[in-house]
């Protein structure tokens, strides 16, 4: 489901917000869970929404596919291909950075409760710094503490320096001196898993200025 600026034009190229959906959620429900349609449009951004698949490789592979369809009838910047998503949609979000067959899609990645370990992404190379957002509920019994280890691994890719973070909007921890371009925040929310984090802006203005966060 594509949701335009009421000002779309086809002639410029607009950056492209890929939101994807918890577990069994359709695209639908995840415009409504979210809200994130009116403030991303209203920024300028395309903003598409997926249903929910069964996650393994070939699906991650499968949905990274969507920009570059989206690409055929709207006018995006394929370079500025921002993605994020909650739960199911946070581990796909993370993984698309990740895999060799996807990891050049994403300009930026803000995943919220993600179901990864630090360990689980121990098995990855590290990839070019890139922004990443890292959102997770301090009361999310699931994937109790993930966020933490998944921003930390993400923080040691970007070349930050693990040791210092700064306090930054909507209650994020910025680690210092990252490498240029790989700007890392950690959100820890007070909520649990099934709590969408209310940091709509932060995500936007972190995807558009990531180094005013460095």
């Amino acid at each position: 489901m594509v949701r335009t600026p009421s000002n779309y034009d086809a002639t410029f190229a607009h950056p492209l917000l890929m939101v994807y959906a918890p577990a069994g959620q359709s695209r639908w429900a995840t415009e409504r869970f979210t809200g994130l349609t009116t403030t991303a449009t209203r920024a300028g951004f395309i903003v598409v929404y997926a249903d929910h698949r069964q996650l393994n490789v070939s699906a991650i592979e499968q949905v990274g596919t969507i920009p570059g369809l989206v690409a055929k009838e709207w006018c995006i910047d394929e370079k500025r291909v921002f993605v994020t998503g909650h739960s199911d949609g946070g581990t796909a979000s993370l993984a698309l950075a990740v895999l060799d067959k996807t990891k050049k899609i994403p300009a930026a990645i803000a995943p919220s409760a993600a179901g990864w370990t630090g360990k689980d992404l121990e098995a990855f190379q590290c990839r070019d710094p890139i922004p990443v957002m890292i959102m997770h509920g301090r009361n999310d019994s699931l994937f109790p503490g993930w966020g933490a280890q998944t921003s930390a691994w993400w923080a040691g890719c970007n070349r930050c320096d693990l040791n210092q973070t700064k306090a930054v909007e909507g209650g994020c921890r910025a680690y210092q001196h990252c490498a240029q371009g790989g700007a890392t925040l950690y959100c820890e929310g007070a909520g649990g898993h099934r709590d969408w984090p209310n940091l709509n802006q932060v995500i936007l203005e972190f995807f558009t200025h990531p180094e005013k966060f460095q």
